[in-house]
């Protein structure tokens, strides 16, 4: 019996002074947004992984190939592509990997579709960290609580439209239009401050 195939018994049982399971601590994080990338990682090194980053669908397949993790943490759209074709990748080299996937506003179908494809649970962005080694480690039909304070509706709302904003590279006309909105009410909201 390999060291992997007793670890992983132990496992369910076992946490480190981090709260983490014992063993392989291997985590690819794989997101185009390079200040979070950098952020979550981070986050997860000072938390005990061994943090790995890919900022795409390239790089997230060639990393999987070379050193396949125990933890993985990828983001669903990706500038070359999808993070289901990151997803596959690991699966190929290793089928005990932990994924959780980070999903935007709207992208709720592609996420359920990922977590068919092995993925522990999708957390949609911006994730705080802490939930994000929660959904990692989490054991087999354990449920992610509910945040003390989830994101309000008018929140989810601004977040999505700023991200368009964002993805529109700031064009408010062109905003405006993907979100089937009017030009002048899409100001307003950009000129308002995040609601709570």
């Amino acid at each position: 019996m390999s060291t992997q195939e007793t670890t992983g018994a132990e496992e369910n049982h076992e946490v480190t002074a981090e709260g983490l399971p014992p063993g392989d601590l291997s985590l690819l994080i794989v997101d185009d947004d390079a200040p979070l990338l950098r952020r979550l990682a981070r986050a997860m090194e000072s938390r005990g992984f061994d943090v790995d980053t890919a900022a795409s669908v390239a790089e997230g397949v060639e990393r999987a190939g070379a050193r396949p993790p125990k933890y993985a943490v990828i983001d669903l759209r990706l500038e070359d592509g999808s993070g289901l074709d990151v997803i596959a990748a690991i699966r190929k080299a290793r089928d005990d990997t932990r994924i959780v996937v980070l999903t935007g506003y709207g992208n709720i179908a592609t996420a359920v579709t990922a977590v068919k494809l092995g993925a522990l649970d999708y957390l949609a962005k911006p994730a705080d960290a802490d939930d994000i080694v929660h959904a990692l480690t989490q054991q087999p039909g354990e449920k992610v609580s509910l945040p003390e304070n989830p994101m309000s509706a008018d929140r989810v709302r601004w977040e999505h439209i700023q991200r368009v904003y964002e993805m529109c590279d700031r064009n408010v006309s062109e905003t405006a239009r993907r979100l089937n909105m009017h030009r002048r009410t899409l100001q307003r909201i950009l000129a308002k401050r995040a609601p709570k």
